[in-house]
């Protein structure tokens, strides 16, 4: 048997009327949304703003009481004054012209003998390898060349050995190293210029003791002539257990 349904109670026979009708409202809703317009509120609030009065006070004045400035010295008037009376006629002076045209001639004779000429000595320095004669150390007087040579520079170390102290700020420290000092012998057998490099000024200051101890020595000569000569010798600090 089939049912048959009454199409009055029909629930779905209207929905889609139903379904455009509450689309419509949205759309309709939206647009009213998005063209609504919001104005700022011009409203402000006003109130009265009281300050009181303000209190001055009033600083005292102290008066700091300074000397007056001493009076200025008496003026020196001299009652004795004299009326000389002006009797002596003054020449004028005719101031000839000095300058000197082309035409002038000037001679001027300069005699040798008024021309001082004092001798400067001109400082040479020779390097240690091509010096003629090497500076003597004392005690290095006899020998050949290569002999004195030899002596110089095995004089040289044994002074460095004797008078070696190790600084005690260095061993505290633990500093050791290598420093090159470089210093002159000049034309009067002195040394001279003494610079040093190496890895703290302990060691440095120490290694130019020593060498400004080297005696006064025979200067190096080239060609006759004593000469300045430039040195370098290493100086080395090591610490051992």
């Amino acid at each position: 048997m089939e049912v048959k349904k009454n199409p009055k109670v029909d629930v779905g026979r209207n929905s889609s009327l139903y379904f455009a009708i509450g689309l419509n409202l949205m759309l309709l809703t939206t647009y009213l949304m998005f063209e609504h317009k919001f104005y700022a509120d011009d409203s402000y609030v006003r109130d009265i703003v009281q300050m009181d009065k303000l209190v001055e006070e009033d600083i005292p004045i102290i008066n700091i009481d300074v000397p007056p400035p001493p009076p200025p010295p008496p003026a020196i008037v001299s009652e004795d004054l004299k009326i000389v009376e002006d009797v002596v006629e003054i020449e004028e002076t005719i101031i000839e012209s000095s300058e000197v045209s082309q035409s002038d001639a000037i001679e001027t004779i300069v005699s040798v003998d008024d021309v001082d000429v004092e001798e400067v000595e001109e400082e040479i320095s020779v390097p240690f390898s091509v010096i003629e004669h090497v500076p003597v150390f004392p005690g290095c007087e006899s020998g050949t060349k290569e002999e004195k040579i030899a002596c110089f520079e095995r004089s040289i170390q044994q002074h460095v050995k004797k008078n070696f102290k190790y600084p005690e700020t260095a061993l505290e420290l633990g500093m050791q190293g290598k420093v090159y000092v470089l210093f002159a012998i000049d034309q009067t057998g002195h040394v001279s210029g003494i610079r040093s490099r190496g890895p703290d000024k302990i060691l440095e200051k120490e290694a130019e003791r020593i060498i400004g101890l080297l005696p006064k020595m025979v200067p190096g000569k080239q060609r006759g002539r004593a000469v300045k000569m430039p040195y370098s010798i290493p100086i080395s600090f090591v610490l051992r257990n």
